[in-house]
């Protein structure tokens, strides 16, 4: 059974890195966005009231959390039926499209390529792909700004979270990592779509937020952890995050992006501009260093360590346990 996970792990992460997210593939998250679109028409043609929305955003979280970890399980349990081999195959596939390492590099990319060449609008247009903030005025360093927070705030959502449950469900007996990694997709996925305190989604999407932000706590500590460990300035580290983390409306992106942001020597956060309308948030980290290109690729090459050390640990694990 370990030995089976162990091998799932391993090869997810492989495909992880070597592909990432096709583009065509039919990724899990397109089809629970497709749900969550769906359940919310219904909701905005018969629930009017603040009680049954927030009851409509119950049902939906929980629906579709438990949903996506037992179509998950279902998958495996028929591909395994047909031969243990493509069991195999299908679980490091399905594990694979919850780890988003690549493709947080590759919209990186996107981005810091035509800004490297004095293309800005170019560089403006592709991080409007990737950011709700307004980008058409934004100056070059308020561009590697914007990357180096989607960066490091997606970390932990993206890519150290769904590790993290993929490896305690690898500890599960008869459930395995894939569908508790796929249920902990699911929860991300219904935040990002309908996680806001704004309007239409003040009530729906109230259980959603709260589900990720508690979900994530935990490998969220661990990933800001595990950053300060291999800084070789833990103490300094902890202590940024204890100042500026706290400052951050959520209990969670504030510490991922401040954690980065306290190893590189770079300050993060200020004001953004979403419809026109100003937002501040929280300055995190100290300005020790000018915002460049190198540190958005030196963030993706930290959460490249904190993704190998976590997998090093669970094999070790994983391996002690068989």
């Amino acid at each position: 059974m370990h030995t089976h996970s162990l091998i799932v792990l391993v090869f997810a992460a492989f495909l992880d890195y070597l592909i990432g997210d096709p583009w065509g593939f039919p990724h899990p998250v397109r089809v629970m966005g497709g749900v969550i679109s769906q359940f919310n028409k219904i909701v905005w043609k018969h629930f009017d009231s603040s009680s049954t929305q927030r009851l409509a955003g119950i049902v939906l979280g929980i629906s579709l959390t438990t949903g996506s970890g037992l179509i998950g399980w279902l998958l495996v349990q028929a591909a395994k039926f047909i031969h243990p081999s493509l069991g195999i195959i299908v679980e490091s596939i399905l594990l694979a499209s919850c780890f988003a390492a690549r493709s947080l590099r590759r919209a990186a990319q996107e981005v810091l390529q035509p800004l490297s060449k004095g293309k800005i609008q170019q560089a403006r247009a592709s991080l409007s792909k990737y950011v709700g903030r307004d980008t058409k005025n934004l100056s070059e360093t308020e561009i590697l700004r914007a990357v180096l927070e989607t960066v490091t705030e997606n970390a932990t959502d993206g890519v150290m979270a769904p590790l993290f449950y993929a490896i305690a469900g690898s500890f599960i007996p008869l459930i395995g990592g894939v569908p508790v990694a796929l249920a902990y997709k699911a929860a991300s996925t219904l935040d990002s779509m309908v996680g806001y305190r704004e309007a239409p989604y003040t009530y729906l999407g109230w259980f959603s937020a709260r589900l990720e932000d508690a979900l994530t706590w935990l490998p969220c500590r661990l990933t800001v952890l595990t950053l300060a460990i291999i800084s070789r300035k833990p103490r300094s580290v902890w202590r940024i995050c204890r100042r500026d983390a706290v400052k951050d409306p959520s209990p969670n992106s504030g510490w991922s992006e401040c954690a980065y942001a306290a190893v590189l020597g770079v300050q993060v956060g200020g004001t953004n501009y979403y419809r026109g309308v100003a937002k501040h948030k929280p300055f995190l980290g100290d300005n020790i260093h000018p915002m460049t290109s190198g540190k958005v690729y030196q963030a993706l090459q930290l959460t490249r360590y904190c993704f190998l050390i976590w997998l090093g640990v669970a094999i070790a694990l994983l391996l002690f346990n068989s």
